[in-house]
Parts: structure tokens; sequence; C-alpha cells
């Protein structure tokens, strides 16, 4: 396959999408070696802040795939221009369906609306702005040293699911002194504190009481790190922020995953139905392709848990689409995250029908353990709470500058490994530079506290 006759396909196939309903942003297509490939699939952008835990990432998606477990076809960076990075070892049917596939997330990141909340925040040109934050980065390697900004990435990175994208990006601060209590307006002190001489007055706001720190628990870690770390220096604060901007850019990916690769899948799909001018033999080879991405994950015994996001999602999509048509369909791809989507659509009926209900087969007879579809959606969905993380909250800075972080166990159902824990704890001190503490409980349930040092 020349490159060529790859790309010669590309209008046609935008035009088709155009033509049934699509809306996405221009669109930069680009084949790159498989190593290229795998890096940007570690990394999550082209080019990202050097850290040690990137080649970790690698050498197990290079385990992965040297295993059969694993083949990246194509990695895509929504935005305006979106990004589309595919193999270079493609045939011409597999980048036939990739580009349909590619413009099906085009059409879903432009469109839904966490994705467009997050991405007005942060930027449209996240490869841009990723890239400078990169320069940012060894900028501040060259001033400080590398010893010095690898262990602030250190805390950055270990924080970076962190965050709270219920709050806008750019927040303030919190007040500095406490409400004062309201009173009435027909208060006859009010009134007469009014008529004090100003000197008075004055006096009395100054023994105004100081706002606990933080006011409430809060769980955007990354920014409270940022903001409040006793010593943090200008440069180590501003490298969290970039971690946390990149945050807010990654949430929409992962708390839409199965809509998302669902929504494109169904295009790809529906898009080489309708396209009359790709030749028969490349369309059984792209249909052959389709089967191996959305295919079903079987063993001798599966949870939810394992299944494939993209044979759900594309099935979901295919059941709406035929039962409350097209617009219906549009409209759910705009104001759902897989939260919404699971519980919504994810019916008894059609779980039963994809076998996604707990089961066990043994000596050739097949029994089913359960049918609760509540405890099916919840079994999805358990991974996707938080960003995926823990629920750590910050619960209040003592007078002597100690960090005391609670973790919300009864919120998330989960214990914490206190080895991996208390590395964590290790990373954030080194930049809060004060006691750090948290209360947990271990993977068996029973109350701990760790601390740093």
């Amino acid at each position: 396959m020349s490159r060529g006759d790859w790309q010669s396909y590309i209008p046609r196939i935008e035009q088709l999408a155009r033509g049934l309903g699509l809306e996405f942003h221009p669109v930069e297509f680009e084949a790159v070696p498989d190593a290229f490939m795998m890096e940007i699939a570690v990394y999550g952008l082209p080019v990202r802040m050097p850290h040690w835990s990137f080649g970790v990432r690698y050498i197990y998606q290079l385990i992965q795939r040297h295993m059969g477990h694993s083949r990246l076809f194509e990695v895509v960076f929504p935005g305006n221009p979106g990004h589309a990075y595919l193999a270079a070892g493609n045939g011409l049917a597999e980048n036939i369906l990739v580009t349909a596939h590619v413009l099906g997330h085009a059409d879903f990141s432009r469109n839904n609306l966490l994705f467009q909340r997050c991405q007005t925040q942060v930027s449209e040109r996240i490869v841009e702005h990723a890239a400078q934050h990169a320069r940012q980065i060894q900028q501040a390697i060259e001033t400080h040293g590398l010893e010095c900004v690898e262990a602030v990435l250190d805390a950055a990175l270990a924080l970076e699911q962190h965050i709270d994208v219920d709050q806008p990006l750019r927040r303030p601060r919190f007040p500095e002194y406490a409400e004062p209590p309201k009173a009435l307006a027909d208060d006859e002190f009010r009134r007469r504190f009014a008529a004090l001489e100003p000197g008075t007055a004055g006096a009395a706001l100054a023994s105004r009481q100081r706002a606990p720190l933080p006011p409430h628990p809060e769980r955007d870690l990354l920014w409270f790190v940022a903001q409040y770390a006793p010593e943090m220096e200008s440069w180590e604060r501003d490298i969290f922020l970039a971690v946390r901007e990149e945050s807010f850019y990654f949430y929409p990916v992962f708390a839409t995953q199965i809509m998302n690769e669902g929504w494109a899948s169904y295009w790809h799909a529906r898009l080489l139905r309708e396209a009359d001018f790709i030749a028969q033999q490349a369309y059984l080879d792209a249909i052959k392709c389709h089967s191996d991405v959305v295919r079903p994950v079987a063993a001798d015994e599966e949870v939810a848990l394992s299944l494939n996001p993209y044979h759900l999602g594309f099935a979901l999509w295919e059941h709406i689409v035929a039962q409350e048509g097209l617009e219906a369909a549009f409209a759910i791809r705009a104001q759902d995250d897989d939260f919404a989507f699971i519980r919504n659509h994810l019916t008894r009926e059609l779980a039963a029908e994809l076998g996604l209900f707990r089961y066990r087969a043994r000596d050739g007879k097949i029994r089913v353990l359960e049918q609760d579809v509540d405890a099916l959606h919840e079994a999805i969905l358990a991974p996707k709470y938080n960003f995926g993380a823990p629920t750590v909250l910050v619960r209040r800075v003592h007078t002597d500058g100690t960090l005391e972080l609670g973790h919300d166990h009864a919120l998330d159902r989960r214990g914490l490994d206190l080895e991996r824990s208390r590395k964590v704890l290790e990373y954030v001190q080194r930049v809060w530079r004060r006691p750090v503490r948290l209360a947990t409980v271990d993977q068996d349930g029973a109350e701990r506290e760790i601390s740093a040092p």
C-alpha cells in the first residue's frame, strides 16, 4: 500500500460522514512508525513532559504487544484541529477503517458536553499546549537540575488523577477570613455597630477569624498543593498546574471510553457499509478488521470488568439507533458520559443477549452466577469513579503546616495498597516540606494511618 492510496480516501470518507450528520473539526492524519505510535500512546500526547514513569509504561506496553495482547492501529488527540496518528504498518483496508473510526471520535469530542467543557478550559490545541509545557519543564531542568525537577514531577504525576472537574480549571484560592455571621436587617446591635466611630469598627474588623484551611474537604489535590504548599517555589507550582491542565484534558477520554469507542466503531462500520467507492476486497478486509476490534472477550469465568469496551459500546449504540433512531443517538452522544450511558441503556435483556452477566463454564455446562443488572452496572463503572483513583481528600492543614489527608473509603469501597500509598506520601512530602498524614483502611478494611516523614 502506498501512502497516497490511503490518503486519497480521506476526503471522500469525510464527505460521506458529513452527509450522514457527523460534525467534526478538521483532522490532521499522519502515518508514523510503530515505535513512535507506542511512545505517543504511552505518553498520552506526541510531545509531553519527560519522566521515568512513562518509560515503565512503555516497557509494559511493549511486553503486551510481544505477547499478542494489544496492537495499536491509531492514536487520536481531539481538538481543533484533531490529530490522528496511524501505524505505518497498517494495510490499505485497516487505514480505511481507521480513518472512518477517527471521524467518529472527532464527531464525539466536538459535540459531547464533557469534552466541550474541558477543552474550552484547557485548549483546543492540546498538542501545541503540551509541547509548551514540555519546553517549560526543560527550561526548569536547565535552571534547577534534573533531580530537583524530577522530584516535583514525581509528586505531581503521582497525583495526576486527583483533580475535581466539577470545579473550574482556573479557580480562586479560598477566602482568607471566615464569613461573619449574618445579622437580621432590623437587628438593634447591627444598627448601633454601624454607628460606631470608624476606628472602633476597624478594630473589630482586625479581629476577624481566619478561615480554616481548607474550609471544607478538598479533593483537588493537585490544585491544593500548588496553591498552599508552604514553601513551594513558582516554577514548582507551574509544573503542578501544567500536570493538572493535562489531567483536565484527559478526563473526558477516560470518563467516556465505552461511549466514545462504541460511537467510533458504530460509525466506522456504517461508513464502510455506505462507501460504494471502496473496492470489494478492501471492504471485506476492513470488515474482518472491524470484527476483530469489536469481538467480546471470553474465558472460563468472566466478569464485566474484563469485557471489551469497543464491543459493549458498539452493541449499545446499534441497539439505541435501532430502537430510538439516529437523532436520539446524537442527543445521547452530546449529553452523557459512561455512567449515564451504562445505567440508562444497558438493560437486563441486552446484558443477557451480550453474555455480560457473571457465569462459570465447567465440564461443558454453563451456569449463570447472577442476573442483577444494577450490580452489573456497578461492576462496569466502579473503576471509573473519581478518575479511577481512590477518593482522597485534604481534611486539614495544622498550624505547624502538617497536611492531613483522609481516604473516603466508605464512598469508593476500596482499601489502599499501603506500600504504594506510603511512596506517594513521600513524593508529596518532598514538595509540601512539612509532615503529611493519611487516614485510610488497608485492603482488609482495617483502619490505618500512614505518614511521611
